[in-house]
C-alpha cells in the first residue's frame, strides 16, 4: 500500500497556508510601496507650498531683518512682545474682525435667500443659476475697477443717480471717509463672495425630501413657518460649514481691501493682511511681518480646528 505524503484528507496543508501568507503579506508590502510613491508627489508639493513657507515664518519672526537685503540680528520673542503691545495690532485685529463679521452674515443673508428664489420653479432659473455666479468667478481687480468707478464721488454713476432723484444734494465720498469706506469694502465684499454660499445652500435644498413640506403642509404651516420648522433645521450642518469656511477666507482677505482703499482712510480699513504687507515692504521689517503673519495663522487656526472638527462629527 503506497504512503501517503500530504495531510489526511479534509485537512489543510500548514505549508501551503504559509507560503499563501508569504505571498499575500509581499503582495501588502507591494501596494504600500505602490501607494507611497503615488502620493510622494503630492506630499513633495505640500511640504514645497505649506510646511516651508510655515516653518521660514515661524524662523524669521524670531529676527529683526531689513526686506532688501534680508540681513538680521536674532531677537528672539521680541517681536511678538512688540506686536502684542502695539495698538496698531489691536485695531487691525477689530477692523480685521469687523470686515469679517459684516462680510460674513451679508453672504449668508444674502445667499440663503438668493438660494430661496432659485429653488422655485421659475421660467428664467436656467440662466439665473449661471448668472448668479459671475461675481464669483470675475477677477478681483476687474470687480474693484468697475466699484471704484461706482463709487467715485465726482464722476461715479452711483453719486450721478442718487442726485439725479434728489435723494442726495452733494456727493458722497464712499471710500474716503468713515464709515462710508467700511460699509463699502463690506457690501463689495458681500457681493463678491455670497454666489459661493448660493451654491452650496442650494445643493443641500435640492435633497431635502419633498415629504417634509407635504407634512407641514398638512399641519397648516405657511411658508414662514416652514422655512423655520423644516429648511432651516435641515440647513444647519451646511450652514455651519460654510460659515467656518467663508470666515477663514475673509479673515485673510487682501487684494480687495488693498485695492478699494489701500487700508485707509488713513488706518481705517487696515487689517492684519495689509498690515503684514506694510511692514514687510513700506516699513522694510520682514521679522516683524512674519511675526504678524504667525499671529494670524494662530487665530485662523482656531477656525480651522473647528471646521475639523464639525467635518468629522458629520463623517461619524
Amino acid at each position: 500500500m503506497p504512503k501517503q505524503v500530504g495531510p489526511p484528507d479534509g485537512q489543510p496543508d500548514p505549508e501551503r497556508h504559509i507560503m499563501a501568507m508569504q505571498k499575500q503579506t509581499l503582495l501588502e508590502r507591494r501596494y504600500s510601496m505602490l501607494g507611497l510613491l503615488l502620493i510622494a508627489p503630492t506630499v513633495l508639493v505640500f511640504c514645497a507650498v505649506i510646511v516651508y513657507p510655515l516653518i521660514s515664518a515661524i524662523y524669521l519672526s524670531l529676527f529683526k531683518i531689513f526686506t532688501p537685503t534680508l540681513e538680521g540680528t536674532w531677537v528672539g520673542l521680541d517681536n511678538y512682545r512688540e506686536l502684542l503691545t502695539k495698538g496698531e495690532f489691536w485695531t487691525s485685529l477689530r477692523t480685521n474682525l469687523i470686515w469679517t463679521v459684516g462680510t460674513l452674515s451679508l453672504q449668508i443673508i444674502f445667499g440663503v435667500g438668493m438660494a430661496l428664489v432659485l429653488h422655485q420653479n421659475i421660467w428664467f432659473r436656467s440662466l439665473a443659476r449661471s448668472l448668479i455666479l459671475f461675481p464669483y468667478f470675475i477677477s478681483t481687480v476687474v470687480a474693484v475697477l468697475v466699484w471704484k468707478w461706482l463709487f467715485n464721488d465726482l464722476y461715479g454713476i452711483l453719486n450721478h443717480f442718487m442726485m439725479s432723484a434728489g435723494l442726495i444734494e452733494f456727493p458722497i465720498d464712499y471710500l474716503g471717509t468713515m464709515p462710508n469706506a467700511m460699509i463699502s469694502v463690506i457690501l463689495v465684499g458681500a457681493w463678491k463672495y455670497f454666489p459661493f454660499v448660493v451654491i452650496a445652500v442650494l445643493a443641500r435644498l435640492q435633497s431635502i425630501p419633498d415629504q417634509l413640506y407635504e407634512a407641514a403642509r398638512i399641519d397648516g404651516a405657511g411658508p414662514i413657518a416652514r422655512f423655520f420648522d423644516v429648511t432651516l433645521p435641515q440647513l444647519r450642518e451646511v450652514l455651519v460649514v460654510i460659515i467656518l469656511l467663508r470666515a477663514i477666507w475673509d479673515f485673510k482677505e487682501f487684494d480687495l481691501i488693498f485695492l478699494l482703499t489701500g487700508g485707509g482712510p488713513v488706518t481705517s480699513t487696515q487689517t492684519l493682511p495689509l498690515v503684514v504687507y506694510k511692514e514687510a515692504f513700506s516699513l522694510n521689517q520682514m521679522g516683524m511681518a512674519a511675526a504678524y503673519a504667525v499671529i494670524m495663522m494662530l487665530i485662523m487656526l482656531v477656525f480651522m480646528l473647528l471646521y475639523m472638527r464639525r467635518t468629522r462629527t458629520e463623517g461619524s
